[in-house]
């Protein structure tokens, strides 16, 4: 029997697992002993509560971190989780609490909990395993350091059973056998980790800044200036005689709306309807899965859902989250995709994000997969005669973030719905075509700037990463 041999049948409980050995043979090159997690941490480690069952002991309404709040950096996404009930008190969490992912895609993502950072107490689910680092061995910082590591990642990877979901219980993370320096390295490592985390959120900001400038630079552009303190805007009155044959809810005739609604008509720029300018329009299809019987008849696509739309830029597809069905081969060949086809967002959205976010088709996104768009989706194909399709789309745009689409949508047991009628009948400004390449020119430089600013962004945190690997490795 080799020596290997040996060592992987006396390790994690009996598991013969090839890489979990490579894993702890290469913990050998580290320049620092390493310490399993068991013996760093102050407590046990504890699983989260369920969202149901629990005694409410809290006299005000926690807030829930869910995973898909945290990003792929472990800070958390602008807009965190939800307001939850019924919690009790021993699942919040306290400063420096990590929490770290134990199922599912998303298994060994980990976040560090700063109470000075929230202005409200939040619980962890679970879904997710509660760690308390003892302060006195290992700083908490360089311990959710060290789980944005490779280190750590080739370790998740090794050790994650795949029989059903993914997963980790509590007690293979604490098997997990982490570098330990003394504590003045630590601290250099959380010093160096941390400017890195400063200069990446400048640049983040930089881009933040330039995205939002796009809708004043486009407004200004066309001589429009949004309504400013508009008096009374949620108190209107209305004839009588003006709503029968129209819409009852009032936000359709609210003056913050109509006031843009009329700014729009009255430019002296050449406009049209949008349904003057569309030569296709055609709903969605979401078709079957992937276990129906494939024949001819059908074509394996992968479907954009309101999930793919990317608010800052166009589409997200992210191999992680899209959904392949089978979708009918006429029908397929009736919604006709092409290049250029815009997507609007037609059902759904959320109490703080209105439905009728739109796409573009591009190159390089048909390159990508055969495509098809879900039935929440409404696909329109602009003429390019009159019209430039990214033009469109950037106009298209422009009016969802200042609002104005939300003046076109009803709403139904929590669901959206774009009305696609007054959608449809909503003017676009339309100057030359050479304005409109100007415009889409200048709108798709300052986007291009933006993303290399989040690229130089990540490269910043990476290469830092790096740095932090080598010190441990004595490289």
């Amino acid at each position: 029997m080799l020596e290997n041999d040996v060592y992987i049948s006396t390790m994690l409980n009996g598991r013969f697992d090839f890489a979990i050995n490579r894993y702890n043979q290469s913990m050998n090159h580290f320049l620092f002993p390493t310490v399993k997690l068991s013996d760093l941490l102050r407590t046990k480690p504890q699983y989260g509560a369920n969202e149901s069952g629990i005694e409410r002991k809290s006299s005000f309404e926690p807030r829930y971190i869910r995973i898909t709040d945290i990003d792929e950096f472990g800070a958390l996404n602008s807009s965190i989780g939800v307001t939850a009930a019924n919690i009790e008190e021993k699942y919040f969490l306290e400063d420096n609490d990590i929490i770290i992912a134990r199922s599912g895609a998303t298994v060994g993502k980990s976040y560090i909990y700063k109470k000075d950072k929230q202005d409200y107490l939040c619980f962890f689910a679970g879904y997710m395993i509660r760690f308390r680092a003892n302060v006195e061995l290992i700083l908490p910082d360089y311990l959710f350091i060290y789980t944005q590591l490779s280190f750590y990642k080739q370790w998740t990877t090794a050790i994650q059973r795949t029989t059903g979901q993914p997963n980790i219980n509590a007690e293979e993370y604490q098997s997990l056998r982490i570098p330990l320096p003394p504590k003045e390295i630590q601290q250099q490592i959380v010093d160096l980790y941390q400017h890195a985390i400063e200069k990446k959120q400048t640049k983040e900001q930089e881009a933040k800044t330039l995205l939002a400038g796009i809708d004043d630079y486009l407004l200004k552009e066309l001589g429009i200036a949004l309504p400013q303190n508009v008096e009374n805007e949620h108190y209107f009155e209305m004839n009588i005689l003006d709503l029968i044959g129209g819409r009852l809810d009032p936000i359709s005739y609210n003056v913050k709306y109509k006031s843009l609604q009329k700014m729009i008509q009255d430019s002296p720029i050449s406009k049209f309807r949008l349904k003057e300018l569309i030569t296709q329009s055609v709903a969605g299809d979401w078709g079957d899965d992937e276990t129906v019987a494939f024949n001819n008849n059908y074509t394996k696509c992968l479907v954009i859902r309101s999930t793919e739309f990317d608010n800052n830029y166009n589409l997200n597809l992210d191999n992680s989250r899209v959904k392949y069905r089978n979708i009918k081969t006429d029908k397929l060949n009736k919604i006709d995709i092409q290049v250029n086809d815009l997507l609007i967002e037609k059902s759904g959205g959320s109490p703080d994000q209105p439905v009728g976010r739109i796409a573009i088709l591009t190159n390089d996104i048909l390159k990508q997969d055969t495509l098809c768009c879900s039935n929440f989706i409404y696909k329109i194909r602009v003429d390019s005669s009159k019209i430039i399709s990214e033009y469109a789309y950037f106009f298209l745009k422009t009016m969802y973030n200042i609002g104005f689409t939300e003046s076109m949508q009803s709403q139904t047991n929590g669901i959206r719905n774009l009305i696609m009628g007054e959608y449809f009948r909503q003017y676009i400004l339309l100057p030359n075509k050479n304005k409109q390449q100007q415009i889409v020119s200048n709108i798709q430089s300052i986007r291009a700037k933006a993303k290399q600013l989040q690229e130089e962004a990540k490269e910043v945190l990476e290469k830092t990463k790096i740095e932090i690997e080598k010190i441990i490795v004595g490289g």
